[in-house]
């Protein structure tokens, strides 16, 4: 659309979070002169933050790659220097190391990895999963079992799919208990809702409740009527009192869900051992605070309870988020308004029969790790390439992700990639874990092609649709992410039979077909040409009661007391009685608004102002070590060490020490200015890939031992 300045305005979702901001955005000359939140968009209503501003930095940024590079290795011992080569021969390239490698050491030989950018683009959704099925290895591993994984976990277990995950309908609910989370920073994640803070403020304009408990008071609990401190990696044992409290004092009331539902006497057993007074102490919380929680929450005519990264990164990540759904049901609160709800978005993944999920089909090499949803936990990833042996990972694709920042134990990942024989990265950075590629294949940005939220429909607080045509022309001789993995899956798949092939031509005429495939056979009357009409998006109403209809179960019915999340509440019992009360530090990540992943590092707009890399530590801590305000400490643990500067806080509970992720930029042979002008350190030079979820595999980053000592 053209205004009278003749300036054209286009409006788009906004990529780069799960939030799926609308976005109104003004180009005159081929550039943008200005990014602000849509008004009308009936999602986020106008919402923006600072991330979206940024796209601008993306696309014109100086250090992204836009053809593939190819590693020129040293000699004479030099440097290492790049190569443009043209995408024919980049395919080729490709095709033939990682077919010659798998015909000589099996198809388990090639690794890969997708990270989390994969999510926000519809392209890599829908033709990645037919590049892996080409490649036929085991090795697969994403960023979700370092984030979200026992979420799908517990939802597969109980409800049948893995992504019916419920969501909290903030929207209308009175009381909102938040374990570990900080959607006032993510914009909601595992729960896509633009301009969170308001519609939290919001539940206590209309005299409802809001309780934040988390190690630090964060920006989320600045919003809240209440925060109190919890000991990082106990929110399993708070989770256990709070349903013994239920139980012990008769408040059980699920409702019209009870006679769809097994289970619910073995859920009770399992609390047995977990009174508040019992819990107390090792959670560091008061017992009446605890029993006063679960009262408040079931005397609230609607409440959910919803935890995320702190409640799912550590070792009884999938236990916590089995419980939660427990905590909502037993009090009446699942499905149903104000409680945690299921969307039903355009696009239904779940109706579908998409990504239902899986468990145990195969374990990694080494340690015996168990697949789920058809992924490897990440934290074997490193071991399953530096230790030798039949299966051993020797080459290497990735898509999206730096690895070698955002998983555990980043140093020991970084001397993997270097050994291994092959590595060929979807890209458009030279970053910590691309410069070990032998080929770099970058993809357009995202103002390049056009926009789909398969993902964050699934999860967002309110059902809504909307598409996003591409805002500017990809420059000649470059490629969007699903033309590279389409290429690379008709290079390596060796199946030709008529099946095949006729998929490999539907899937040649791009993503576009496909998504109007999907939205015509979903539940709504939308379709591309509709959707394309409606530039601002299309409102398709609240979140509606759905179950038992939606479950994917055998029977239909929620599984309150699956096996294997019973079993394991030994582990946790055994946990309470080891745990030392509190006497060693323990460090925790934290998110921060201008910064998702560790691209975002390199947009200039998101890395203006004061350092953000800073370790937060409580003064009693710090005047006990000898630490100085503006100071600058040294932090270890099993894996490694690294130090930062100090910012004393009593917003983080004494005994806990905090690193923001995504960071370390100061690894050679990177190509990003300004995120190198600002390297900070590495959380995950810190955290260690033995510490896991033992029962699911997700990594756990949460509570890990360190020693802290101050730096002259």
């Amino acid at each position: 659309m053209a205004t009278d300045s003749g300036e054209s305005v286009h409006y788009r979702a906004c990529n780069l979070c799960e939030a799926i901001c609308g976005l109104e955005i003004r180009v005159a000359d081929g550039k943008i002169t200005s990014i602000r939140g849509d008004k009308e968009d009936p999602f986020s209503r106008g919402h923006v933050c600072p991330k979206a501003v940024a796209l601008q930095d993306i696309h014109h940024d100086p250090d992204r790659l836009k053809r593939p590079l190819r590693r020129i290795p040293a000699t004479n011992g030099g440097e290492d220097r790049w190569q443009e080569i043209g995408w024919d021969e980049a395919f080729d390239l490709a095709a033939s190391r990682l077919r010659a490698i798998q015909d000589s050491h099996g198809r388990d030989a090639i690794g890969f990895y997708l990270g989390n950018p994969n999510v926000h683009n519809y392209g890599n959704l829908l033709y990645g999963p037919p590049l892996l099925r080409a490649l036929k290895s085991k090795n697969r591993f994403s960023a979700t079992s370092v984030d979200q994984l026992p979420h799908h976990f517990a939802a597969y277990f109980m409800f049948g799919h893995q992504l019916l995950l419920p969501v909290p309908d903030v929207d209308r609910t009175d009381y909102f208990l938040i374990l570990g989370a900080n959607p006032a920073v993510s914009n909601g994640s595992l729960m896509t809702a633009p301009d969170v803070k308001n519609r939290i403020k919001a539940i206590r304009e209309r005299g409802g409740q809001v309780v934040v408990i988390d190690p630090r008071r964060t920006e989320t609990a600045k919003l809240a009527d209440r925060h109190l401190f919890l000991r990082p990696g106990t929110d399993a044992l708070l989770l256990m009192a709070l349903l013994h409290t239920v139980f012990d004092e008769d408040l059980v009331e699920p409702g019209r869900l009870a006679e769809h539902a097994d289970g619910l006497e073995q859920l009770q057993q399992a609390t047995d051992g977990f009174a508040p007074e019992q819990v107390a102490g090792a959670v560091g919380m008061e017992p009446d605070d605890i029993r006063a929680l679960a009262r408040d929450f079931c005397a609230a005519s609607s409440a959910v309870c919803y935890g995320r990264m702190g409640a799912s990164t550590q070792e009884f990540g999938a236990v916590c988020q089995w419980l939660i759904n427990a905590f909502n049901f037993v009090t009446g609160n699942l499905d149903r308004a104000g409680g945690a709800m299921f969307t039903k978005p355009a696009v239904d993944l779940v109706a579908r029969g998409f990504g239902g999920g899986s468990f145990g089909r195969w374990k990694s090499r080494v340690r015996g790790l168990p697949e789920f949803g058809g992924e490897l936990p990440v934290s074997a990833l490193a071991e399953e390439i530096l230790t030798p042996g039949e299966g051993q990972i020797r080459a290497l694709v990735t898509s999206a992700g730096n690895p070698v920042l955002s998983t555990p134990n980043g140093r020991q990942l970084d001397e993997g990639l270097a050994s291994l024989d092959f590595m060929v990265s979807i890209d458009f950075y030279l970053n910590e874990t691309t410069r070990h590629a032998d080929l770099i294949l970058p993809p357009t940005a995202a103002l390049e092609h056009d926009h789909y939220d398969i993902v964050f429909n699934v999860l967002a607080v309110r059902n809504t649709a909307r598409y996003s045509p591409p805002l500017f022309e990809p420059e000649e001789d470059t490629r969007h992410d699903w033309q590279i993995l389409h290429e690379l899956r008709k290079r390596l798949d060796r199946n030709r039979s008529m099946r095949s092939r006729m998929e490999r031509w539907v899937m040649g005429r791009g993503p576009r077909t496909l998504l109007n495939l999907a939205l015509r056979s979903g539940p709504t009357s939308l379709n591309l040409k509709k959707l394309e009409r409606a530039a601002h998006g299309v409102d398709l109403g609240a979140l509606e009661p759905c179950l038992p209809e939606r479950l994917k179960t055998r029977e239909q019915r929620i599984d309150l007391a699956p096996e294997l999340l019973v079993a394991d509440v030994e582990r946790l019992r055994k946990h309470l009685e080891e745990l030392d009360g509190g006497s060693s530090l323990v460090l925790i990540g934290r998110r921060q608004v201008r910064s998702n992943n560790s691209w975002m590092h390199n947009y200039q707009r998101l890395m203006r102002g004061k350092d953000r890399c800073t370790l937060l530590i409580h003064p009693d801590d710090a005047a006990r070590l000898g630490i100085a305000e503006d100071g600058t400490a040294a932090v270890s643990s099993r894996v490694g060490r690294v130090e930062a500067p100090v910012e004393l806080t009593d917003a983080i509970m004494p005994g806990v020490v905090s690193l923001p992720h995504g960071w370390g930029h100061h690894r050679p042979g990177i190509r990003l200015e300004t995120a190198s002008s600002r390297p900070g350190v590495s959380l995950n030079d810190l955290t260690d890939e033995q510490r896991i979820d033992a029962l699911c595999g997700n990594a756990a980053f949460s509570g890990v031992p360190v020693t802290v000592e101050a730096v002259t």
